[in-house]
């Protein structure tokens, strides 16, 4: 296996601005402990705003550009699916239960077959 696809943060700039937006997070974390007798309001508050900063903070590095980029990409590629209709849906999905049950039942023939020739024929345990 080749390692050649992934990309890695080789800008220092870049890396101190996700080490940043690591400790702004872990401060958040912090902040929402340390508020321990104040309202789950102003606990929450704080710990979703230090998400908030830490998200602007990396998203102005080129790994957060990449990371926003290929999520447009993926919404776009996503409003491309040609998605199946109601009934096609319920058919696939009344296939694959037909199919589980059909397992089902197979694999319980094969357990009590097995069990009755190892326990019943084999061993004369029963």
């Amino acid at each position: 296996m080749s390692n050649s696809n992934v990309e890695t943060v080789t800008s220092t700039a870049d890396r101190l601005k996700l080490g940043l937006a690591v400790l702004v997070i872990v401060a958040g974390i912090v902040g929402y402990s340390m508020l321990e007798g104040q309202p789950t309001f102003a606990r929450v508050g704080v710990f979703i705003g230090g998400l908030v900063v830490a998200a602007i903070i990396a998203w102005f590095s080129e790994p957060g550009r990449r990371t926003l980029s290929f999520g447009r990409d993926s919404y776009n590629e996503v409003k491309r699916v040609v998605w199946p209709t109601r009934k096609e849906a319920t058919q696939m999905t009344g296939i694959v239960f037909a199919f589980v049950i059909a397992m089902g039942i197979m694999l319980w023939v094969v357990d009590k077959s097995l069990e009755w020739i190892i326990y019943g024929l084999l061993l004369g345990w029963k």
